[in-house]
């Protein structure tokens, strides 16, 4: 993908290639849905031991991160003391996060994934970012972006996506650096929760008003029929008020601040 030299500007806009990928989005999908499986090895980083999968189509080779937990639980009890009821821990979450990411103009920063069989397991498989950091080591390296300003307006979108999509565990090693000084999501196993309300409000600063707007027009038949075959009725309907709350806490922030202040 052409980098625009503004990591936002690339990010949404639709019809782009993938992340280091020479394919456009929808060849992208069509290699992870049928791409020959070459090599599988276990990935060392991840609790739900994802599985990094050489794929190639003669032509192309290239790798995927293949998830296939499905995982319930009517209590789960943290190491650092939360507690959640109700927990789902699910591969189908990437994919539903990946077609939310489209529909809203994202797609920029949530690799393509698809549902495949492998290793007579049906799961996800996620486009591998070709990444240089993860936000863990930007941090223990004291790596600073060359623009400050687009750093920090990506760091606004995922906040927004992060809390459209009520994600619990978006960490410093599932926020991967392109060399480009791109941020890319990873690893949504664990969004979509029940929550009928945004867990940091205070955060949501600032978003880019095509974003703002695509959330602001979404409506329930437009989600169903992005995620329908991925998310359960209940958490399709407590991203629509978590949707309509976002909406809300901006138009309050514009009111307030003006649409110059909050809106870019």
């Amino acid at each position: 993908m052409t980098y625009f030299g503004s990591a936002v500007l690339a990010l949404l806009t639709l019809g782009q290639a993938v992340a280091t990928s020479p394919l456009d989005q929808a060849a992208t999908r069509q290699f992870l849905l049928t791409g020959k499986v070459v090599t599988i090895k276990t990935l060392s980083k991840g609790v739900t031991k994802p599985r990094r999968v050489t794929l190639t189509d003669g032509t192309l080779t290239h790798d995927a991160v293949f998830q296939s937990v499905e995982e319930y639980k009517s209590i789960e009890r943290f190491p650092t003391g939360r507690v959640e009821f109700d927990f789902r821990d699910s591969w189908h979450f990437n994919i539903a996060a990946f077609e939310l990411a489209r529909v809203v103009g994202l797609e920029g920063m949530v690799p393509a994934c698809v549902e495949r069989e492998i290793q007579n397991e049906s799961g996800s498989l996620c486009w591998w970012v070709t990444w240089k950091w993860d936000e863990q080591m930007r941090v223990q390296q004291k790596l600073r972006p060359p623009d400050t300003v687009d750093w920090q307006r990506q760091w606004d979108v995922m906040r927004v996506f992060r809390e459209l999509v009520d994600d619990t565990d978006r960490n410093q090693t599932n926020m991967l650096i392109t060399e480009d000084w791109r941020v890319w999501m990873v690893d949504f196993s664990r969004a979509f929760r029940k929550t009928k309300e945004l867990r940091a409000p205070a955060q949501l600063k600032s978003c880019p008003k095509t974003l703002l707007e695509r959330i602001r027009v979404l409506d329930e038949p437009t989600v169903r029929a992005a995620v329908g075959g991925h998310l359960r009725p209940a958490e399709i309907a407590a991203l629509l008020v978590r949707r309509k709350l976002i909406v809300e806490h901006f138009d309050a922030l514009i009111a307030q601040k003006g649409a110059d202040a909050v809106l870019f």
